[in-house]
């Protein structure tokens, strides 16, 4: 088959292929545009998940007559400097939008310029551009786009249900709201309006408040500050606390130099900073922002520019990580400030049951084991309240932040008293974060502590685990678990961490060549915390252990002096607080 130049028309549905997908692609082009010509409120309005309307408004500069002619041609724009590709100061820079809409749609233009008297209109339907006629007055430009793909009904098949469009242009609107914290946005649906976000004051204060407001007052009420970066590359953000996530990432927006994306370098920078401190599954809610040179991103890598290629992408992982790591560590013993008021409400008044039912279920920290007569009942009643003020640490003017332990719960569950309230702490999941920043500590100040076994533990595994743990018996003896190959089918053990001895070693060996199988894609140092994390899981304080009033204050000591013990490996909370009016509410004392 001959070479051959492909007709106009199809030349230009081939790039609206690339720059419209979906109606939302839409929303993204002329709403962006719109934040280029300087307007400060763009309202959108969609009918029928955007198949039969999508209107854009904007208060921004318009267009004269000849610039509206053009603006509807293949590669015109306004918004390159000196034809410099790599300098791009705007959010729109190809000049391919326009065009690409008019090819699948019926498009029409209608603007004045700033200054001018006179209002121009324009259309184009499936390609074909009509003269421009004068128009009613407005104040910047109104773009419609009628019967998206009537010139391809093939896409028209691919598209979701209208509900479906509808949340995704919705959630575009968003991301742009977030950039440009002093556009006002509206955005409509069948009427409807779904979004209404009034202009904010430049400045931190203003982009702080869009923030709140996009993403609601509860997330941003979990989130702490965080900053980072060297020279002239910058970054800010917020970032939830690792007990506030969600089962999707779609409360995670990027923004570099004012240009909302999706970037797996950024969303893989996430992941790390919150490997070992948020369950598998599960993401946390991330506002961030990078600002740097032009020449050190290169945002002409995807046609719908929704994605960037950084010059230096390790310094960016790095910056990021660091920089939420570090905002986390500050706020370690934080937990979300939503779990409180959730206990509180799930709380209701029950049948009491009889005394020593109670006592055996409830203080079992304290009482004898195993049934309780009436009369053992009484006795363990006279221990807890002799303990509570003689045995007990007494609070001070200075008290602890975790306050003092005053009893055991069901074997698992410490409940301490603070001066204006109260704490439960899991002591399970508090005990595995401690044993866990404790190996990473003795890793990043030499090696871990080990302890040789003096009779080498020989176990017996499949074939798959012994060639992960083989393979990664390098990495395995870093952490302190030394292991060598035992013939066929087994591996023998012949030291563990210091931290971890008298554990379970089959148990931990198996888990550990499990995880091993899971993502190799992380980074060294990612697959190395969670290794320490399954081995610090193993030796942590087991549920239904019970413990000495002096061991449970030394466990709330040791919280209050260890980064992140807000939570355990997994992302759950180690403890929850309880005000004095969270409890006095619950009785109508308030």
């Amino acid at each position: 088959m001959r070479i051959r130049r492909l007709p106009e028309g199809i030349a230009n549905r081939i790039a609206a292929g690339e720059v419209i997908e979906r109606p939302a692609s839409v929303v993204k082009e002329l709403a962006e545009n719109s934040i280029d010509a300087g307007a400060r409120q763009i309202d959108v309005a969609f009918r029928d998940g955007g198949r039969s309307l999508i209107r854009v408004s904007d208060d921004g500069e318009g267009m004269e007559r000849g610039e509206l002619d053009l603006a509807v041609e293949r590669h015109a724009t306004s918004k390159l400097l000196d034809d410099d590709l790599i300098d791009i100061r705007t959010l729109g820079f190809r000049g391919e939008a326009l065009p690409s809409i008019g090819a699948v749609s019926r498009l029409s233009l209608v603007s004045r310029a700033k200054e001018a008297s006179d209002t121009w209109r324009i259309e184009v339907a499936g390609g074909r551009k009509s003269a421009a006629q004068p128009a009613s007055r407005i104040d910047g430009t109104i773009v419609e786009v009628r019967d998206l793909f009537f010139a391809v009904p093939a896409r028209l098949k691919f598209l979701r249900s209208p509900r479906a469009e509808t949340v995704e242009a919705a959630d575009v609107v968003r991301r742009l709201a977030l950039a440009a914290p002093t556009v006002g946005f509206s955005f409509a649906s069948e009427e409807r309006v779904l979004i209404d976000l009034p202009a904010e004051a430049e400045g931190d204060q203003g982009r702080r408040r869009r923030i709140a407001r996009v993403m609601g007052d509860e997330v941003f009420a979990n989130m702490v500050d965080f900053d980072g970066g060297r020279d002239a590359f910058k970054l800010w953000g917020l970032a939830s606390l690792p007990t506030y996530h969600r089962a999707q990432a779609g409360l995670q927006f990027f923004f570099v130099n004012g240009r909302p994306v999706r970037d797996k370098l950024l969303a893989g920078a996430i992941r790390g900073a919150y490997a070992d401190l948020l369950m598998r599954g599960r993401f946390p809610a991330v506002c961030l922002f990078i600002n740097c040179p032009n020449a050190f991103v290169d945002v002409n890598v995807h046609p719908a520019k929704a994605e960037v290629r950084f010059r230096d992408s390790g310094l960016v992982r790095g910056a990021i990580v660091s920089a939420i790591r570090d905002a986390l560590g500050s706020k370690s013993r934080r937990t979300a400030s939503g779990l409180a008021s959730a206990t509180v409400s799930a709380l209701r008044p029950v049948m009491p049951r009889p005394l020593s039912r109670v006592l055996e279920t409830s203080f079992a920290g304290f009482a004898p084991q195993g049934g309780l007569a009436e009369e053992q009942a009484h006795f363990a009643m006279d221990n807890v309240a002799s303990a509570s003020v003689a045995d007990l640490p007494v609070l001070s003017d200075d008290p602890h932040p975790l306050g003092a332990a005053r009893a055991q719960l069901h074997g698992n569950y410490i409940v301490a008293q603070t001066e204006d309230g109260i704490i439960l702490v899991d002591q399970h999941a508090a005990h595995e974060r401690l044993v866990y920043e404790r190996l990473k500590a003795e890793r990043s100040g030499h090696r871990i502590a080990t302890q040789p076994l003096l009779i080498p533990d020989v176990i017996d595994l499949d074939a798959v685990s012994i060639e992960r743990l083989t393979n990664a018996a390098g990495l395995l003896a870093e952490l302190g678990l030394v292991i060598e190959p035992f013939g066929d089918g087994s591996i023998v053990v012949r030291e563990v961490p210091a931290a971890l001895a008298g554990g379970n070693i089959a148990r931990l060996v198996r888990d550990v060549a499990d995880d091993l199988g899971e993502d190799s894609s992380s980074t060294v140092e990612e697959r190395a915390n969670h290794l320490l994390a399954t081995m610090a899981c193993h030796h942590s304080v087991r549920a239904g252990r019970q413990l000495r009033p002096e061991e449970m204050n030394a466990l709330l000591r040791q919280m209050e002096r260890t980064p992140n013990s807000g939570q355990c490996n997994h992302g759950r909370p180690t403890y929850i607080e309880l005000k004095l009016s969270d409890i006095e509410r619950l009785f109508g004392r308030s």
